[in-house]
């Protein structure tokens, strides 16, 4: 009997550039999980590559707004002239199906979610170095130098924010900070809180 049915609102977060989509593709990866992938909402143009309803849901400015007003969003930023956001009620559907919900959000977005969601898993990726993270940054090579150094400033000041996660894990390695995370997941569904109503059901059985 799985004494915990609804899945886990996970929020995987952390600065520009320290490799959040590297390390949650290699999640996704893995076998016997049920991880979904929760698409976030944006107002940027694609990249080269990227695909709508997959990476995002690109739409208008005028569209974006009209949903900030209805409530729509877990959460949602501002950077760069554009908005970013997270669709409530997609992530409530997958949720209530039993899924391990992954959002992928910057900093500013988790701590919106944090007020509102006190049961979400809240883990902060950090860079092994601050040098790293600017050579990654750098590496990119899709955005001016302007805007690299204006991440990289957004970027200091967000590290100080990770006293406000559950968790630190440093993207040291891939696969390491992967292998972290699924502890973590585990770790998350056997705390007490979350299964006492399913223990409870257990003891009722034992009693019939």
């Amino acid at each position: 009997m799985k004494l915990d049915e609804r899945g886990l609102l996970i929020v995987i977060s952390g600065p520009s550039g320290v490799g959040k989509g590297t390390v949650r593709n290699a999640l996704f990866q893995r076998e016997g999980h049920q991880l979904v992938y929760s698409v976030s909402m944006t107002t940027r143009e694609p990249r080269e590559g990227e695909v709508n309803g997959r990476e995002y849901y690109f739409v208008a400015k005028e569209e974006f707004e009209q949903r900030i007003r209805e409530k729509k969003f877990l959460e949602y930023a501002e950077f760069v002239g554009n908005y970013y956001g997270t669709p409530l009620d997609k992530v409530e559907a997958k949720l209530e199906e039993g899924n391990e919900v992954v959002l992928e959000i910057d900093v500013q977005g988790a701590i919106q979610v944090r007020k509102k969601r006190k049961d979400a898993v809240f883990i902060f990726i950090a860079p092994p170095t601050m040098k790293d993270l600017l050579h990654r940054l750098q590496k990119r090579g899709t955005e001016s130098e302007d805007v690299i150094q204006m991440r990289y400033e957004k970027a200091c000041r967000e590290i100080e924010m990770a006293y406000m996660y559950d968790y630190i894990v440093v993207n040291d390695t891939v696969e390491n900070a992967a292998d972290k995370i699924m502890a973590i997941i585990r770790a998350e569904h056997a705390k007490t809180i979350r299964t006492m109503a399913g223990y409870k059901k257990l003891l009722e059985e034992g009693k019939k």
